[in-house]
């Protein structure tokens, strides 16, 4: 049996102690079995690592609902139970994906069948457990298998059902508040890019069609979802796939929507509705945790996102803060956000310069940027992204020098949803280590692109050209690295006035 040395988890004093438990899957070594004081660690102190520590979790809870719980945030890669304990430790495939979900976990409270969960890194750097149990390892594979598309093994697909369409199929039930367009494409956002969405009344209860652009989007959701309240013990999400491949939406309006046209009329649709939530709603086993806010609010703090009173979803303007006031600069923010929208304005705040108003093209695709960016790391920081209460972003007075804090991008040409339907539309992904490039000119090689993304200080771990040579996959080592090769990189002028597109990748190499 392999063992995992050197191990000391969470330690609080007093009734929340916890210590490290034996378990027929767990050994440990190198003397670490010793509880001495210097192998204790007081909770929040772990540093950032792939292994999650889950406390307090209730006696029926599965694997399958511990594994759903990072599944959205990356791959799965092993899982520990200490079922007389009422703990796990859940291993992500990489230290990014294990930060988004804390980061994430940190607004949104998690709960496995309706009891809150806590959720800290662990001072593992890896699971060692036993291989020897087969249906834990089949878990796995199964959840590998859906997130790159495939087929789950087969003896547990009553589990991880295969997701052939992009589209699911969501009832409310216990409808007491109101639930808009925009708080679904929120919440589902999360999970992957929502290209279209249907909403009507059937059998007397509120019903959508939500399409994602890709299946496996479909899947992680359904997993996450199914079962989950959107407001306090109530407004409960009824989730299963369509018999649907592609749903044909013919207005954008309050009823239906179509992300990747947004020429279509509005028909005979109103304005999404502004109702008052009238009571406030506490932070319990709910998608939302809310302070009485108006119903478009809510759409903005939906998916953990927060939202103060008084804050509408009809702002295109974001509010980002903790950034890198040393380095950043409205061309980087421009250049990053402009992955998902129409950037048209950046002012970095004169008296906090950690701080930025940025204006997009409209409501749907500051919700989009702020969904994917919120809690990314940009210049080594962490940083916030939320709604502002302001509805465009003032450019300087005449005759008035911001320092260049302020910049005017309406007329850019570097815009990548201007046209409408464009295939730009479709490939809207989050941040991920591998990055997709094009427009590269036929006499650049390998080497030399990856000397180009080497030199910004990352390291480049995989690359690989597509059959043209027009286009490329490159890989680097972490999220952070990708995020800098792209600010740095889009649009790079590689000779002969051609110039390099850069995008985030769903593939990995």
């Amino acid at each position: 049996m392999d063992g995992i040395s050197d191990v000391a988890v969470g330690v609080k004093r007093g009734s929340d102690e916890l210590s490290m438990y034996s378990s027929p899957n767990f050994g440990m070594t190198d003397g670490s079995s010793s509880c001495s004081e210097s192998k204790k660690l007081k909770v929040g102190e772990a540093l950032p690592s792939r292994v999650l520590h889950i406390r307090k979790l209730p006696n029926e809870a599965s694997e399958t609902e511990i594994i759903a719980l990072g599944l959205p945030f990356g791959k799965v890669t092993n899982i520990l139970t200490l079922k007389g304990k009422n703990q796990a430790f859940l291993e992500m495939g990489t230290e990014d994906a294990a930060i988004t979900m804390v980061n994430y976990y940190t607004t949104v409270n998690p709960h496995i069948r309706n009891v809150p969960v806590f959720i800290q890194y662990s001072n593992h750097k890896e699971l060692k457990t036993d291989a020897g149990n087969q249906r834990t390892q089949a878990m796995l594979q199964a959840v590998s298998a859906v997130q790159s598309g495939g087929s789950p093994a087969s003896d547990v697909q009553e589990i991880l059902a295969t997701a052939s369409s992009p589209v699911l199929r969501i009832i409310i039930d216990n409808m007491y508040y109101p639930v808009t367009l925009d708080v679904l494409q929120q919440i589902f956002s999360k999970f992957g890019t929502v290209m279209k969405i249907i909403t009507f009344t059937k059998n007397n209860q509120f019903q959508a069609l939500l399409q994602f652009s890709e299946p496996v989007n479909a899947q992680q959701a359904k997993l996450a979802l199914d079962g989950q309240n959107i407001y306090n013990a109530c407004c409960t999400l009824r989730i299963d796939f369509s018999k649907l491949v592609n749903l044909n939406v013919k207005y954008n309006n309050d009823k239906s929507r179509d992300y990747t046209r947004p020429e279509l009329p509005a028909g005979d649709g109103q304005p999404t509705m502004d109702a008052a939530v009238a009571v406030a709603l506490s932070k319990d086993n709910s998608l939302l945790a809310l302070n009485p806010l108006s119903a478009a609010a809510v759409a903005a703090a939906a998916a953990g996102r927060v939202a103060l009173a008084g804050q509408t979803a009809s702002s295109g303007v974001l509010l980002v803060s903790n950034l890198n006031e040393e380095m950043v600069t409205p061309q980087s923010l421009f250049t990053l956000f402009g992955v998902y929208g129409d950037v048209q304005r950046v002012k970095i705040l004169y008296n906090k310069k950690d701080s930025a108003l940025i204006q997009m093209s409209d409501a749907n695709q500051a919700q989009l940027a702020m969904s994917h960016l919120n809690g990314q790391k940009m210049y080594g920081k962490i940083i916030r992204a939320t709604l502002s209460k302001h509805q465009t972003v003032a450019l300087p007075r005449d005759g008035l020098d911001d320092q260049g804090l302020t910049k005017d991008y309406a007329n850019s040409p570097l815009h990548r949803f201007k046209k409408p339907g464009s295939k730009n539309f479709q490939n809207i992904f989050p941040p991920s280590a591998t990055l997709h490039l094009s427009n590269i000119p036929q006499d650049v090689t390998e080497d030399d692109l990856r000397l180009l993304f080497s030199n910004g200080g990352g390291t480049v771990k995989a690359f690989k050209f597509f059959q043209d040579r027009k286009m490329a996959l490159i890989q680097m080592s972490t999220v952070e690295e990708s995020v800098q090769g792209l600010i740095d990189l889009h649009n790079y002028n590689m000779g002969c006035n051609q110039h390099l597109r850069v995008s985030f990748s769903k593939s990995t190499i």
